[in-house]
C-alpha cells in the first residue's frame, strides 16, 4: 500500500499544476483535459511497476508505452473533433510543435480550441509520467515533485498578464509536496506509515493556509517577464480594403440602410474603427492586432465608468471592423482579433449578415477634475500623432500646413494649456462651417483647406479630419474615429442605421489617454428621443467636463501649478512599502518555520525510531520512552541503567508505569547484550510498552505541560542511549 500511495498524490500534483492553466484558457476548458492527463500515466506507470516484490519494468518500455497511450488518448478526447474531418494528424502536429507560440500571440484567455489544448495535455501527462515513475524508481522523498513544478513554469509562462489567479493552486502544490514527503518516508508497514500523516497532514494545511494568506502581501518589486514581448505578433489574415472613413459620404447620403442592431437597454456611441495614421491623402490604422479568446486588455481608468453589455447582430455592415462600445472588456460569439492599445476590434474573417455577438464595455466618464492640469502625451505614440507628412511623392512642404497653422492659433488665440487649446478648437470649428451631407468627401489637404476657407460645409468626416489636421499644428497627438450615435428603437432592439454614422476626433493627454471632441454642429449630430438619450448625456458631460477644466486653467500660471502639485502628488501613490510589512512577514515566517519544525521534528524522529530491523525499533521504542519520562523529571539517562531508569518512571508515575517500563528495560537489554537477535514480536511488544507509557506520562504531568516542553528547541535534540552494560 505504502508503495502505491505517493502515485495518488503526484497525480494530484500533476492534475493542480495542469489546473494552473487557467489563467491561459479559463478554468472550464481546463478541468477535464488536467484530469485525464493526469490520471491515465499515473495508472499505466502503476500497472508497469508490478507487485512489491517485483522489479518495475524497463524505463524505455514504460516510455515508448506511455507515448503511445498519449496519442490514443488525446485523439479520442481533445482531438475529437479533428477525428471526423481527416485533420487530426496536421492538428496533433501544429499542437505539439507550434501551439506554444500561437498562445503567446493571442490575447488571453486564448480560446479554447484543441490545438491550443494539446499543449496543457502533453505537458501534464509528462509531469504525470515522470513524477510517477520517480516515486516508484527512487527513494528521494521530494523529487517526484519536480515535473510537476516544470509543469507549473511552463503555466506561468504563459499565463502572464492573464485573467484570474493561481494562489489558491500554489498553496495546494505547497500542501501536496509536504504530503509527499510524509508518505514516502520509511516504515515497517502501512499502520506505522499513516501516523506521521495523521500529524503531520494538519501542519501541511497550515502551511497551504499561510502560503494563501500571505501571498498578496508578498511585494513584488518588477512587473514578471513576459515571453510576449520576444514573440512578434502576426497580423491579421483579412484586412479591409476599403477605409469606413472613405464611406462616410455615401452612408450619409443613404441613411436607411440597418448596419446592425443593438439588444441593449442603454444606447452607446459605438465605436468602428480607430485611424491614427496621415499620409498626407488619406487616414489609415497602424493597429497591431492580435488574436483574443474574447478579453480585451483595460486602457487608462477615468475617474467615473459605467458598465453595459450589449448583444450586436450585424446586418447590413461590411468589412472586418467590428463595432462595440469603448472600451470593451470581452467579447463573445465572434472570433476577433484586438488593438492591445486601442481597443479596436477586427473580424478574423469580413462580417457577414447575422452573425451575433456579446460584448462587455466599460464606457469612461470623465470629469472637469480628471481633465484638469492634463498635459499632452509624450512617447513614440504621441510623437507618431504629431507628424504632418508632406504627401505621397512630395519633396516640399505643402503651402496650406503654413495656412492650417495660422487658422488654429487664431482659433485658440489666448489658450495656454493643452486642454485648453483642444476645446477652443473644437469650439471654433462648431461655428465656423455649416453642417451638409452632400459636400463632396474627401480628406486630404486640399480637401481640408476648401472646406475650412472657401465650401465651409462638410460632413463629419470633414469636421473630425479638419479639427484632427489643426490639431497636430498646434503640437497636439491626434487621431480619428469613425463610429455610430444615436438609432431608432424598433421593439427590445435598437437600429443603427447608415445615417447614423459619426467621425471624432480624439486627443491624448498623459495620465488619462485619448480623449474625444466634438467639432460638428449640433445641426449634424442625430436628433435623440429615448433611444439615445443615455448615449447624448455621456458625451454632454464629457463637453461640460472639458469645459470646465478648460476654464479653471485661463491663468497660465495656476495651470502650472496644478501640474506641478500633481506631479507632487503623484509618487504617494507608488511609495514604497514600509519597511515593518518586510519586517512583519520576515517574523511571522520564522514564527511559522519554526512551529512547523518543532512539532514536525518529533514526528519524524518517531517514525524514523519504528523503522528497521527489531533490535533497532527496541532501542527506538526506548528512546521514546525516554522523551516521555523526561517530561516528568527525568534530565538524563547517561549514567543510569534500563532498570534504574524503569525505577526512577516508577517513582515519578506510579505503580502502572511498571508493568510497562519493566519488561521494556528486559527488551531493551535483551536486545543489546542477548546472544540470539529479537524477533519482530518482540519489538512490537517494546512499542506497545511505549505507547502506554505516552499515555500514562500524559495522564500525569497534562497535555499543557506536554505541549509546552515540545514547542522548547531542545525538543530537536535526541535522548542519549542506554548504559552498554546492564545491572
Amino acid at each position: 500500500m505504502t508503495r502505491y500511495v505517493p502515485l495518488a498524490v503526484t497525480a494530484c500534483l500533476a492534475a493542480v499544476a495542469g489546473l494552473s492553466f487557467q489563467r491561459v484558457f479559463g478554468l472550464g476548458p481546463v478541468v477535464p483535459v488536467a484530469a485525464v492527463a493526469a490520471v491515465v500515466p499515473t495508472l499505466l506507470c502503476g500497472l508497469l511497476s508490478g507487485p512489491r516484490k517485483k522489479a518495475p519494468w524497463p524505463l524505455w518500455i514504460s516510455l515508448v508505452l506511455t507515448v503511445l497511450a498519449w496519442v490514443a488518448t488525446v485523439s479520442l478526447t481533445v482531438l475529437r473533433p479533428a477525428l471526423g474531418d481527416g485533420t487530426l494528424p496536421q492538428t496533433l502536429r501544429e499542437g505539439v510543435l507550434s501551439s506554444w507560440k500561437a498562445i503567446l500571440t493571442t490575447l488571453l484567455p486564448a480560446p479554447a480550441e484543441p490545438k491550443f489544448l494539446v499543449l496543457v495535455s502533453v505537458v501534464v501527462w509528462l509531469a504525470a509520467f515522470a513524477s510517477a515513475e520517480l516515486a516508484l524508481r527512487t527513494s528521494l522523498r521530494a523529487a517526484p515533485a519536480l515535473p510537476s513544478l516544470g509543469a507549473w513554469a511552463v503555466a506561468l509562462l504563459l499565463g502572464v498578464d492573464g485573467p484570474g489567479s493561481n494562489l489558491p493552486l500554489a498553496a495546494a502544490t505547497a500542501v501536496l509536496v509536504a504530503v509527499l514527503v510524509l508518505v514516502r518516508a520509511d516504515g515497517p508497514d502501512a499502520g506505522v506509515a499513516w501516523r506521521p500523516l495523521a500529524a503531520g497532514a494538519p501542519i501541511a494545511a497550515a502551511l497551504g493556509a499561510l502560503a494563501f494568506a500571505a501571498g498578496p502581501l508578498v511585494p513584488v518589486s518588477a512587473a514578471p517577464y513576459d515571453p510576449r514581448e520576444q514573440v512578434g505578433a502576426p497580423p491579421p489574415q483579412r484586412r479591409d480594403g476599403v477605409s469606413p472613413l472613405d464611406r462616410v459620404g455615401g452612408w450619409l447620403l443613404s441613411p436607411g440602410q440597418v448596419m446592425f442592431t443593438v439588444g441593449s437597454t442603454r444606447a452607446e456611441i459605438e465605436r468602428l474603427a480607430v485611424l491614427d495614421r496621415f499620409d498626407g491623402v488619406t487616414w489609415s490604422s497602424t493597429a497591431r492586432f492580435v488574436p483574443s479568446g474574447s478579453r480585451v486588455p483595460e486602457g487608462p481608468k477615468p475617474g467615473g465608468r459605467h458598465e453595459v453589455v450589449q448583444r450586436i447582430t450585424i446586418r447590413e455592415l461590411s468589412g472586418v471592423w467590428v463595432p462595440a462600445p469603448d472600451r470593451p472588456r470581452r467579447v463573445d460569439g465572434l472570433p476577433v482579433v484586438v488593438d492591445p492599445g486601442s481597443g479596436a476590434l477586427a473580424a478574423a474573417q469580413p462580417l457577414r449578415p447575422g452573425q451575433t455577438y456579446r460584448v462587455e464595455s466599460v464606457v469612461p466618464e470623465w470629469t472637469a477634475d480628471d481633465l484638469a492640469g492634463a498635459g499632452a502625451a509624450t512617447g513614440a505614440e504621441a510623437e507618431a500623432a504629431r507628424r504632418l507628412p508632406w504627401g505621397p511623392g512630395a519633396r516640399k512642404p505643402p503651402v496650406q500646413l503654413a495656412e492650417f497653422r495660422a487658422f488654429a492659433q487664431a482659433a485658440t488665440r489666448g489658450a495656454a494649456t493643452p486642454l485648453q487649446k483642444a476645446t477652443m478648437l473644437a469650439d471654433y470649428l462648431k461655428v465656423h462651417a455649416k453642417y451638409d451631407v452632400t459636400a463632396a468627401p474627401g480628406h486630404g489637404y486640399r480637401q481640408v483647406d476648401y472646406f475650412l476657407g472657401e465650401g465651409r460645409r462638410g460632413t463629419p468626416e470633414h469636421f473630425a479630419t479638419a479639427y484632427a489636421l489643426l490639431a497636430r499644428t498646434l503640437g497636439l497627438p491626434s487621431r480619428v474615429v469613425v463610429g455610430f450615435e444615436g438609432g431608432r428603437r424598433e421593439g427590445g432592439t435598437l437600429q443603427v442605421r447608415s445615417g447614423d454614422v459619426t467621425v471624432w476626433p480624439e486627443i491624448k493627454f498623459d495620465r488619462l489617454g485619448w480623449i474625444r471632441f466634438n467639432p460638428i454642429p449640433d445641426s449634424g449630430r442625430p436628433a435623440r428621443k429615448d433611444e439615445g438619450v443615455a448615449a447624448g448625456e455621456t458625451e454632454q458631460k464629457l463637453e461640460q467636463a472639458q469645459k470646465s477644466a478648460a476654464s479653471q486653467q485661463r491663468d497660465p500660471d495656476q495651470g502650472k501649478t496644478t501640474q506641478q502639485e500633481q506631479q507632487k502628488a503623484a509618487p504617494v501613490d507608488d511609495s514604497p512599502t514600509p519597511w515593518w510589512v518586510f519586517a512583519s512577514i520576515a517574523v511571522g515566517a520564522l514564527i511559522i518555520g519554526y512551529l512547523c519544525a518543532v512539532l514536525l521534528a518529533p514526528a519524524l524522529r518517531r517514525r524514523r525510531r519504528r523503522a528497521g530491523t527489531p533490535a533497532a525499533r527496541i532501542i527506538g521504542a526506548w528512546h521514546q520512552a525516554l522523551d516521555h519520562l523526561a517530561d516528568v523529571g527525568l534530565s538524563t539517562a547517561r549514567t543510569l541503567t534500563a532498570h534504574e531508569v524503569a525505577r526512577f518512571g516508577t517513582s515519578s508515575i506510579g505503580e502502572s508505569a511498571h508493568g510497562h517500563l519493566g519488561p521494556l528495560a528486559d527488551l531493551v537489554n535483551q536486545s543489546r547484550f542477548a546472544a540470539s537477535h529479537p524477533d519482530p514480536g518482540a519489538a512490537d511488544r517494546a512499542w506497545r510498552h511505549t505507547d502506554e507509557l505516552g499515555r500514562l506520562v500524559t495522564a500525569r504531568a497534562g497535555r499543557l505541560r506536554r505541549l509546552r516542553r515540545r514547542l522548547h528547541p531542545r525538543s530537536f535534540r535526541d535522548r542519549p542511549a542506554v548504559r552498554s552494560r546492564p545491572r
